[in-house]
């Protein structure tokens, strides 16, 4: 099979690619190499194009007798401020419309998309009097005053968390989570619209060798992982007990080789799934395990401080993804951060 791999010189990208070659398939890969990812002196792999999606004339001619495509390149992050409003709409949504645009005149039909958590918001929650609720933005005055979990509308005590699954109401709350909804609407769109089959993966907190490192847009593990390589504690914010789902970067490439290779009668329309380890672990619990696999001399310090918009917890189902590619994440978060301690990035 030939696949246009598109953010393939990225820190997931370059291991769907690897994957993808192992599995014998021939990959055409594409990077605009954004400096905030790549720095300022990237290096092209050998059978990586640089080419920015958003031009339609760059493009086209990559996706002659490509049978299917994988979008992976994206500005990632949650964004530094409403000046970046722009960017993400235009490296994420406005080069998906392009590329969904090419193939379609150029006849290639399934496209495997990488999507993200951030697409579900808060999160799911449950009161112990009103069963599953949505809960209101969390407001400052409980956040100034140290009080991070979120409230029931209706009766105002705290709720608990809850596996979200794919079936979950879509309300982002930041730009990056706006642009990768966006996404998904644009691929199920055009699914409706062309017969087209897309596989919308949506991943949850992805870490691993290679991840970009000291940027604004880089991931909470890295960002620990900085800290400590300076000799500085890593600052958890809010009480550290945020819940998330951290999947290593290999697993995150057998879900899309597992996209890739869905049989035919299994590729029809739109399908959303979540990309996760299934094993829930808290924030303070990231920066712990990084500590300890450091050698212990530094600890965690937890800040009380907290970032306007921040989500509180969300943690994946992992069922959907089971059951529709037959992918289940091998790497437990411990045993992964404890090797990501000294992981090369990016």
């Amino acid at each position: 099979m030939r696949v246009l791999l598109t953010g393939a010189a990225g820190f997931i990208g370059s291991r769907v690619g690897a994957a993808l070659r192992a599995a014998g398939h021939d990959v055409v890969g594409v990077d605009t190499l954004l400096a905030a990812a790549h720095g300022l002196n990237p290096v092209l792999r050998p059978g990586c194009h640089q080419v920015d999606i958003r031009d339609a004339d760059a493009l086209a001619p990559l996706l002659a007798g490509v049978d299917l495509v994988c979008h992976q390149a994206a500005m990632v992050g949650a964004g530094v401020n409403a000046a970046d409003a722009p960017a993400y709409g235009g490296h994420n949504d406005f080069a998906t419309t392009v590329l969904l645009a090419q193939m379609f005149a150029a006849r290639v039909r399934r496209l495997v998309l990488a999507s993200s958590m951030v697409v579900y918001g808060q999160g799911r929650y449950h009161c112990r009097q009103h069963g599953l609720v949505d809960p209101l933005p969390r407001r400052r005055a409980d956040l100034d005053a140290g009080i991070f979990e979120h409230r029931c509308p209706v009766c105002g005590l705290p709720v608990t968390w809850r596996l979200v699954d794919e079936d979950a109401a879509l309300r982002p709350r930041s730009l990056y989570a706006a642009s990768k909804t966006a996404q998904e609407h644009y691929a199920l769109a055009w699914s409706e619209s062309t017969g087209g089959s897309v596989v919308a993966l949506r991943y949850h907190n992805v870490y691993g060798p290679g991840m970009p490192r000291d940027t604004p847009y880089s991931g909470v593990a890295a960002i620990f992982r900085s800290s400590i390589e300076k000799n500085q504690p890593p600052k958890v914010f809010e009480d550290g007990g945020q819940m998330r789902d951290f999947v290593h970067v290999d697993d995150v490439a057998a879900a899309n080789l597992a996209a890739a290779q869905l049989e035919e009668a299994d590729r029809a329309g739109f399908a959303a799934v979540n990309v996760c380890s299934g094993r829930p672990i808290s924030i303070l619990e990231v920066a712990t395990a990084l500590c300890d696999a450091r050698g212990g001399a530094l600890s965690p310090v937890i800040t009380g401080q907290y970032r306007s918009g921040d989500v509180r917890h969300i943690v994946a189902d992992p069922g959907r993804a089971e059951e529709v590619l037959g992918f289940r994440a091998a790497v437990d978060p411990h045993d992964g951060l404890r090797e990501f301690a000294f992981a090369p990035l990016r």
